[in-house]
């Protein structure tokens, strides 16, 4: 069985403040027609579709598009909710729409009811674990603490006693969307941080023969069985180097996998350019990034006069522009953003506890801390799916 394994459309994202919704027209169109031209089988959507749980129209429509073309084009498609989704409101009509061929799978009460997908060998389980909010699932699957690896692991478990009752040889696919150890963020994913862990490990999904993974945005294998297709278009500017693409998977008679990378439609390449200001204006090597994106960073020691007008005359399409003069590390000036980069919520909190007291937080006070966090994002998500 040949699947087409995307992930993270986020329909409705702007990329800082320029509309994608055309970008992402193009990928859809993409998507049709390499399952057309490739004899796919099945398409697999690992979540984010939308980006956000109550989505502009413009993105809904486009997702009405994308549905009615999935379905016409007879090729049937399974497809989670995200973290960015509303799983309620994704899985508005999914028993209508699954009498079209496109199985939206937005329940974690489901999680052990595959899509049977039969082939020339045999049926092909398709499962479907959405995102799961562990705040919000734990009793759903019983575990005393709420943590992405117990609910993982709890919704694994059913999985594999459902695949267990299956006729021998049944071959089985997961869709989950999660962030599996191993996979390399970018800073456009949502934290999804609980415990002060954000991570599973790859093990929580042994005994099924490919699990299609989202979240992560760029594409990677975990393992051979274990991959994420990323984003099809980029959200952020540490997605510069990522190659956008969709994963073309052919899963043997015996449930062995090979797979192929299908590159993704690039609306405007992407530039981090880096440097005092007249020197960035006048370096030829800058040449090739004229026509794309671009982030400038200028490290002039005094902030030039009109940076974003003279850049924007050599870069029209500059979307970005940040200051980090060049300093002594102990330079008392060096910004506040730049001592706060790369640091957790909980590790700038601990800061802050040291600087007010003198000593940092002992081990129950961290506790209590990052109570504090996972009650605030939990509490976020409660709100975002009663919207």
């Amino acid at each position: 069985m040949r699947l087409l394994h995307t992930s993270d459309w986020h329909l409705g994202r702007a990329f800082h403040r320029v509309n994608m919704l055309g970008a992402q027209a193009e990928f859809i169109g993409h998507l049709v027609t390499t399952a057309r031209e490739r004899d796919v089988d099945a398409v697999v959507v690992s979540g984010d579709v939308y980006d956000r749980a109550v989505p502009p129209l413009a993105a809904v429509e486009l997702f009405d598009d994308a549905l009615h073309r999935l379905a016409d084009l007879g090729v049937p498609t399974v497809m989670i909710s995200g973290n960015h989704d509303s799983a309620r409101r994704l899985g508005v009509g999914a028993g209508l729409i699954g009498r079209a061929g496109v199985h939206l799978r937005t329940e974690a009460s489901a999680c052990g009811t595959p899509v049977v997908l039969p082939d020339a060998h045999g049926d092909v389980a398709f499962y479907g674990l959405p995102y799961l909010e562990p705040a919000l699932v734990k009793d759903e699957f019983g575990v005393e603490k709420a943590g992405h690896e117990a609910v993982l692991a709890a919704a694994m478990d059913r999985v594999r006693a459902d695949l267990a009752t299956r006729a021998p040889g049944t071959r089985s696919v997961v869709l989950a969307h999660a962030f599996v150890t191993g996979g390399e963020a970018s800073d456009s994913e949502r934290d999804i941080t609980v415990g002060g862990v954000a991570s599973v490990p790859a093990g929580v999904f042994d005994g099924v023969d490919y699990t299609a993974l989202g979240h992560l945005h760029g594409s990677q294998t975990i393992t051979e069985r274990v991959r994420y297709s990323g984003s099809p278009l980029p959200y952020s500017f540490s997605e510069t180097d990522h190659r956008k693409s969709m994963w073309l998977v052919d899963l043997g008679p015996e449930g062995s996998v090979t797979a192929e990378r299908i590159d993704c439609p690039v609306p405007r390449a992407l530039a981090r350019i880096r440097g005092h200001l007249e020197d960035l204006l006048a370096d030829p090597e800058l040449e090739r990034h004229e026509e794309a994106w671009v982030e400038a960073t200028l490290t002039d020691p005094v902030r030039p006069a009109d940076p974003m007008a003279r850049l924007t005359e050599r870069f029209p399409h500059t979307l970005s522009l940040a200051f980090d003069p060049e300093r002594a590390p102990e330079d008392p000036d060096i910004s506040y953003a730049r001592r706060l980069a790369g640091r957790s919520e909980q590790q700038i909190a601990e800061d802050f506890v040291a600087h007010v007291r003198g000593a940092g937080p002992d081990v129950d006070e961290q506790v209590v801390l990052r109570d504090a966090f996972d009650a605030v994002r939990a509490d976020e998500a409660v709100r975002e799916v009663a919207r």
